[in-house]
């Protein structure tokens, strides 16, 4: 029995799955809570200082989680599944799951169970917020993340793209169901002093810009891992199209456009010190560094690295939520 649940959390990747929930509920909790609480406008040349209260339940916002971080194992299962050759070519034999450890019929079923469990807790939350179109949302999530273990993964550069998108839809999501709410909650004083919640957006955007960058990066990072089973399945990644050489081009490129993007923000809308500290040491050097491992990368333990670095650095990124907190707080 123990030996099932680890090789079950090994197929839906449990540790990503924490980091999903993780980041949700810091962007909650860490962002979005004290930008509603302690939000600031100017109307005629007065400076107003509005406290809102977030509509979403801490229940509801657990089931928005849920279905989302259901939603994202449905989609390891189903990836693992159609994968199985090119795993056992990419992977070392203790890591290719379905088929050796546990059965296709019951990763195939797993998948329907929770794409059902995730869908309908989207459509619920959805429905209690008086957004029911958002749980459409998941449901195109779900068709979406089918194509792209059956035909995307395999197309140049639209597997990546499908990957990365899906990544910076998290962020937006829980921006989206607390946003809703607020705009119907606050409507007549939103119009009376001609304001409005776009500073949720903004932050909402600048996570999910980082996020769709970083996944972006890491995908290709490790198309550059798995070369040799892709290419002998006939996938078209980005390495095997335009080769090794040039795939580390396109790498450290999103890299530094990831820096520059990072700092543009920081010198238009952050600007104090503790972010930049925060911005130089763990973005500016561990990218710096990321950019070398690249560059000297010539096997596949290399890449391993550079892809568990890029992780890494994801992770950095969710956890500058404590820094916005502690500057609104």
């Amino acid at each position: 029995m123990l030996s099932f649940l680890s090789n079950l959390s090994k197929l839906v990747r449990l540790p990503n799955l924490l980091i999903i929930a993780l980041a949700q509920y810091l962007l909650r909790y860490c962002v979005i809570h004290p930008l509603i609480s302690t939000y600031t406008f100017s109307h005629n040349g007065i400076t107003y200082h509005f406290k809102g209260i977030p509509q979403l339940s801490d229940l509801n916002f657990f089931l928005l989680v849920m279905a989302m971080v259901l939603l994202t194992a449905s989609g390891y299962v189903i990836n693992d599944y159609f994968d199985r050759k090119t795993d056992a070519l990419n992977r070392p034999p203790e890591k290719v799951i379905v088929g050796k450890y546990i059965h296709r019929r019951f990763a195939i079923q797993l998948h329907f169970i929770l794409n059902v469990i995730s869908v309908s807790l989207g459509f619920y939350v959805s429905y209690e917020i008086g957004f029911y179109q958002l749980g459409f949302l998941f449901l195109i999530e779900t068709g979406i993340l089918w194509y792209y273990s059956t035909t995307y993964k395999k197309q140049f550069l639209i597997g990546n793209l499908v990957v990365a998108v899906f990544a910076g839809m998290a962020p937006l999501m829980i921006v989206l169901f607390e946003l809703f709410p607020l705009m119907i909650t606050y409507k007549e004083t939103m119009s009376n002093y001609q304001t409005n919640f776009n500073i949720i957006l903004f932050w909402g955007f600048g996570y999910s810009f980082f996020a769709f960058m970083t996944n972006l990066t890491r995908e290709i990072i490790k198309d550059i891992e798995d070369f040799e089973g892709d290419n002998a399945y006939g996938i078209n990644s980005l390495p095997i199209v335009i080769g090794i050489n040039a795939s580390k081009t396109v790498i450290i490129s999103l890299i530094v456009i990831t820096l520059i993007s990072i700092f543009y923000v920081y010198h238009f809308f952050l600007k104090d010190n503790i972010t930049l500290i925060y911005f130089i040491v763990f973005f500016g050097l561990t990218n710096l560094f990321l950019i070398y491992k690249i560059i000297k990368a010539n096997d596949k333990k290399d890449y391993h690295f550079a892809s568990i670095l890029s992780k890494i650095i994801m992770v950095l990124g969710i956890l500058y939520s404590f820094v916005v907190y502690f500057k609104l707080s």
